[in-house]
């Protein structure tokens, strides 16, 4: 693989509320700040990442939804944000209806694949963000990556998630993309007084050393602010603990990778 071309890594899993829009809005715009081009696309129908970089959900004319149907191509929804080397292909409610439409299309896993394979030429990373779910939808985003980013809780039924994810990503790997690796798990919303949070890092780490990321989000005010401003939290607050971490997390990434 030539080096020019982007590496494509899905952030997924399973579970709802465990800060994976967060982490891919916060992550692309410490790659965007650190000089890295990056593309976001966004196929969760919520559209969260994408009104987490102040897009217009409703106002927006292509989204992923019209490139998964072969409505429009990949470029022409692309969306040029205000922010330091981010474009987004953005997505909205009309995203659900795609669920249904592509069980009856062919080759219907690697349609994102397919469409996002020309753009890589132009991005150093391109990082997709997934509903939370195992759907047609998050499995064309782990057929078209190269890594995986898992974030999740400090919870015992996160790490259930965690073993049919892996076991989702074990079924994809032998059928549709042997390319696809863990990248790492993130760990959000972090509470180390908790003994529980505890607990579940010691059994994350005997079963994932090394996959960890050294750095746990911890719960923090700015993080959860910043959303509502339409911007990631370096440009809403760039002191703020979450700005920080979310900064050592991308720069960790650009080692594991």
């Amino acid at each position: 693989m030539a080096e020019s071309l982007a590496k494509i890594i899905t952030f997924a899993n399973q579970k709802g509320g465990v800060g994976k829009s967060t982490s891919v809005v916060n992550i692309a715009a410490s790659l965007g700040v650190l000089g890295k081009r990056v593309l976001v696309v966004d196929i969760d129908p919520q559209g969260n990442t994408t009104s987490g970089f102040g897009i217009n959900k409703k106002s927006v004319t292509n989204t992923i939804y019209d490139v998964l149907i072969s409505r429009s191509d990949a470029r022409s929804a692309i969306v040029r944000t205000q922010f330091e080397n981010i474009s987004v292909i953005p997505a909205n409610i009309s995203l659900a209806g795609a669920e249904f439409e592509l069980v009856m299309t062919d080759n219907r896993e690697a349609r994102l694949a397919n469409a996002i394979a020309p753009l890589r030429e132009d991005y150093d990373f391109i990082l997709i963000d997934c509903p939370p779910s195992l759907g047609i939808l998050t499995i064309n985003a782990l057929v078209a990556a190269h890594g995986l980013v898992i974030p999740m809780q400090c919870e015992y039924y996160s790490l259930e998630g965690l073993s049919q994810l892996m076991m989702s990503v074990k079924q994809i790997k032998k059928r549709f993309n042997p390319a696809l690796n863990l990248t790492g798990i993130l760990i959000t919303m972090y509470n180390g007084r908790l003994n529980l949070s505890q607990q579940v890092m010691d059994e994350l780490k005997k079963y994932y050393a090394g996959k960890i990321f050294s750095t746990p989000i911890v719960r923090n005010v700015k993080l959860s602010e910043a959303p509502s401003f339409g911007m990631p939290v370096w440009y809403y607050d760039k002191r703020s603990a979450g700005a920080t971490l979310y900064h050592e997390i991308a720069k960790e990434l650009l080692e594991r990778i």
